[in-house]
């Protein structure tokens, strides 16, 4: 990956939606060879999708929590039961897996406290393998979906 590579990458981080055409004036290349690196990028991993990024609160997901879990065991069939289910959890918009206690943080949306009380209740504590669930609110975001540095 050169610097070249590295521009179209960080044009894109900016605005995914800018077309091949305007990618190519951004970075000064012509249409057909910012294209075939543009391809080389997506094949080679580096560029893994394209997508909307959309605001939670506006739709009505304003209620953000972090929920650290902590599993009953660390066997392989525990691990892979509760990652099986947990990306089945459309409110968990983020799920890693940690070193140490606990074993995962997760990045919990919900409309509100009851339907996150809900969510808790219902789903989150019926994870399999779960041991324990804390939870923290989130007061406000202060970096999100930021750009990789390139």
């Amino acid at each position: 990956m050169d610097a070249v590579d590295r521009k179209i990458l960080a044009e894109l981080q900016n605005d995914g939606r800018l077309t091949v055409t305007e990618l190519a004036e951004r970075v000064r290349l012509s249409v057909s060879p910012c294209h075939r690196r543009l391809r080389a990028l997506e094949a080679s991993g580096a560029i893994s999708g394209y997508r909307a990024q959309l605001d939670a609160p506006s739709l009505g997901l304003g209620f953000d929590a972090v929920v650290f879990v902590t599993l009953r065991g660390s066997d392989r069939d525990t691990v892979r039961g509760f990652e099986d289910a947990v990306v089945e959890v459309p409110n968990v918009i983020q799920a890693q897996r940690l070193f140490g206690d606990p074993d995962y943080v997760m990045r919990v949306v919900a409309r509100d406290l009851p339907a996150f009380q809900e969510l808790y209740d219902e789903q989150l504590s019926a994870l399999p393998g779960v041991l324990r669930l804390a939870s923290t609110l989130v007061m406000k975001s202060v970096v999100e979906n930021r750009p990789l540095p390139l």
